[in-house]
């Protein structure tokens, strides 16, 4: 009897040791990009620069990429997710399931349903989706459509533990990727058009329990609280969060994008309605708030700021800085010192009309007659549009050239703020503004996928995409090759250097995910989602009239010899 008993204790302590050693840890995390074989954060690194080491796959070679497996994922709703890959095994998510796969055969090893409410989708903005899973201790962590955060046995896929993080029917939902930094999981939230009161919050790993939140809307009794000027404003002020942030692990700081405030209508909320529309700098342990910068202060056009925080070295001055990075929606590239939030740079990379300018020494924009027009109730056009002249679709920076690539979008949009009509009801819409009207300038492009100095906001190359813009997140490899795709369902591989293109494949549905490339036993491969969805969808028109729905993975490769 004890000698079975020890023996079933060896045994489990052997299993233990097994698993810890394929399990991934923190340094694990922050070295991801180092070993090719994985892809073990989102944005392919914490910097989320969307940039690979791997070169087998070149500019003379890429015209023989050719897929090598795809597989179904039975959702109809539309594909955004980033896969990661750990040890040959695959990990996708979408709003109905999480799916673990061979990645070098396709075949599906397991796939857990998401149970949501029927209902959820109602207070989704802009589509229903995921946007990616983090690893971790083998685990499988993801946020799910009626805000729980989930974590699954990455052998099994069975449900570990499962933590609710706020009320769906409030008008929240998750649909970012989470990401594990210092040892804690954190996630954002959606909602700031339900009026919701958008926060940031860490969770510990193994159990769930929730360990800080950090509301990006300021209280009364915070820093920032006075720029709430209407009693009450800030309860359901906005400022979600819904795209993942960034980890610099030397500085221990998370970088968290924050949203539109709410109502639009500026006149129910007065003042600067911090932290909306800006960068907060916070502690993963703790979430304490270190530094932030508000790109647009009293926000009204729903220029979020939720889009990549990409951090890269570059020069500033003619000497090394360590700088974050973004693409911001209000049309200006912005760099910031990523240790103390100062403005290194803000100049326009499309057209801008609200604003003339970013005034350095302030760090605030100069508005123009046309914000004055609207804030006193007139009807305007503004550029860039709503969606911004870049949404969520990430964009990709390559530390070798100091540039990054992008898809942007070129639209405007006429608009007219209006009273609210209903007190605030928790779950319906909170916008006080009328319909916006939303336009492609005749004989112009629609957007660009480009090449953008992100101290001057200058293309050193863009290609003009005259049928949709693309909504497609950018990959850029050291074999110098950019990858993207279109909503009409092309995977592309261009020449970083020009914007040439050099290969495309037709998959089975739109494309607006995040592709990835990783390696096996000495072979590079291309991954990415397909599945007609998203925003987007609403703005590609005819181009895209005869893409059908249907979500699947796709994996491509050089034919082996």
């Amino acid at each position: 009897m004890k000698r079975s008993v020890l023996s079933t204790l060896v045994a489990g302590l052997a299993l233990g040791a097994v698993l810890s050693a394929q399990a991934q840890t923190a340094e694990d995390l922050k070295s991801d990009g180092a070993n090719p074989d994985n892809v073990l954060t989102y944005g392919m690194g914490y910097g989320q620069q969307r940039y690979s080491k791997l070169d087998t796959i070149n500019k003379d070679n890429v015209k023989k990429l050719a897929p090598a497996w795809a597989l179904s994922l039975e959702n109809d709703y539309g594909e955004q997710a980033q896969p990661l890959v750990y040890n040959g095994v695959m990990y996708v998510s979408d709003a109905k399931w999480t799916v673990a796969i061979n990645a070098v055969t396709g075949k599906q090893i397991w796939r857990t349903p998401v149970d949501f409410d029927p209902d959820t989708p109602r207070v989704v903005c802009c589509g229903v989706s995921s946007k990616g899973v983090a690893l971790y201790n083998g685990l499988v962590i993801r946020g799910t459509l009626d805000a729980y955060i989930v974590a699954l046995d990455q052998k099994t896929g069975k449900e570990v533990w499962k933590t609710k993080v706020i009320n769906w029917k409030d008008g929240y939902s998750i649909t970012g990727a989470p990401v594990v930094a210092n040892g804690v999981v954190i996630t954002g939230v959606s909602g700031a058009e339900f009026g919701i009161r958008g926060f940031i919050a860490g969770y510990d790993p193994a159990t769930g329990k929730a360990l800080w939140r950090r509301y990006t809307t300021a209280a009364p009794d915070e820093a920032g609280g006075d720029t709430w000027k209407v009693n009450d404003a800030y309860k359901n002020g906005g400022g979600s969060t819904w795209v993942t942030g960034s980890y610099d692990p030397d500085l221990d700081l998370v970088y968290w994008g924050t949203g539109n405030a709410g109502p639009w209508n500026p006149n129910y909320r007065g003042g600067d309605s911090l932290y909306t529309a800006s960068v907060i700098a916070v502690r993963p342990k703790t979430g304490e708030l270190v530094w932030h910068y508000q790109f647009t202060p009293n926000d009204m056009f729903d220029f979020d700021a939720v889009s990549e925080l990409i951090l890269g070295d570059i020069n500033v001055d003619g000497k090394p800085r360590k700088t974050v990075m973004q693409l911001n929606r209000n049309g200006f590239a912005y760099v910031l010192d990523r240790a103390d939030g100062k403005l290194l740079a803000a100049n326009p990379y499309d057209r801008v009309n609200w604003a003339s300018k970013v005034d350095l020494a302030t760090g605030r924009p100069v508005e123009s007659a046309v914000a004055a027009k609207l804030r006193s109730g007139e009807t305007d056009t503004i550029w860039p549009n709503i969606l911004g002249a870049k949404n969520w679709q990430h964009a990709a920076f390559d530390p070798n050239t100091g540039l990054l690539y992008a898809n942007t979008i070129h639209m405007k949009t006429t608009y007219k703020l209006q009273p609210l009509t209903q007190p605030f009801k928790p779950g319906d819409r909170w916008m006080g503004v009328q319909d916006t009207k939303h336009e492609f300038e005749p004989g112009e492009p629609h957007g660009y996928m480009s090449a953008i100095d992100p101290m001057t906001g200058k293309p050193k190359w863009q290609v003009p995409l005259n049928d949709h813009a693309n909504w497609s997140s950018m990959l850029v490899t050291k074999s110098g090759l950019l990858f993207t795709g279109r909503h009409t369902g092309e995977l592309i591989a261009l020449d970083s250097s020009n914007g040439k293109q050099l290969w495309q494949f037709q998959t089975s549905s739109g494309i607006n995910a995040s592709p990835i490339t990783w390696s096996h036993n000495g072979r590079q491969y291309v991954t990415v989602l397909s599945g007609f969805g998203g925003l987007g969808r609403r703005f590609v028109g005819a181009a895209a009239a005869n893409v059908p729905n249907g979500g699947s993975v796709w994996t491509f490769a050089l034919p082996q010899e």
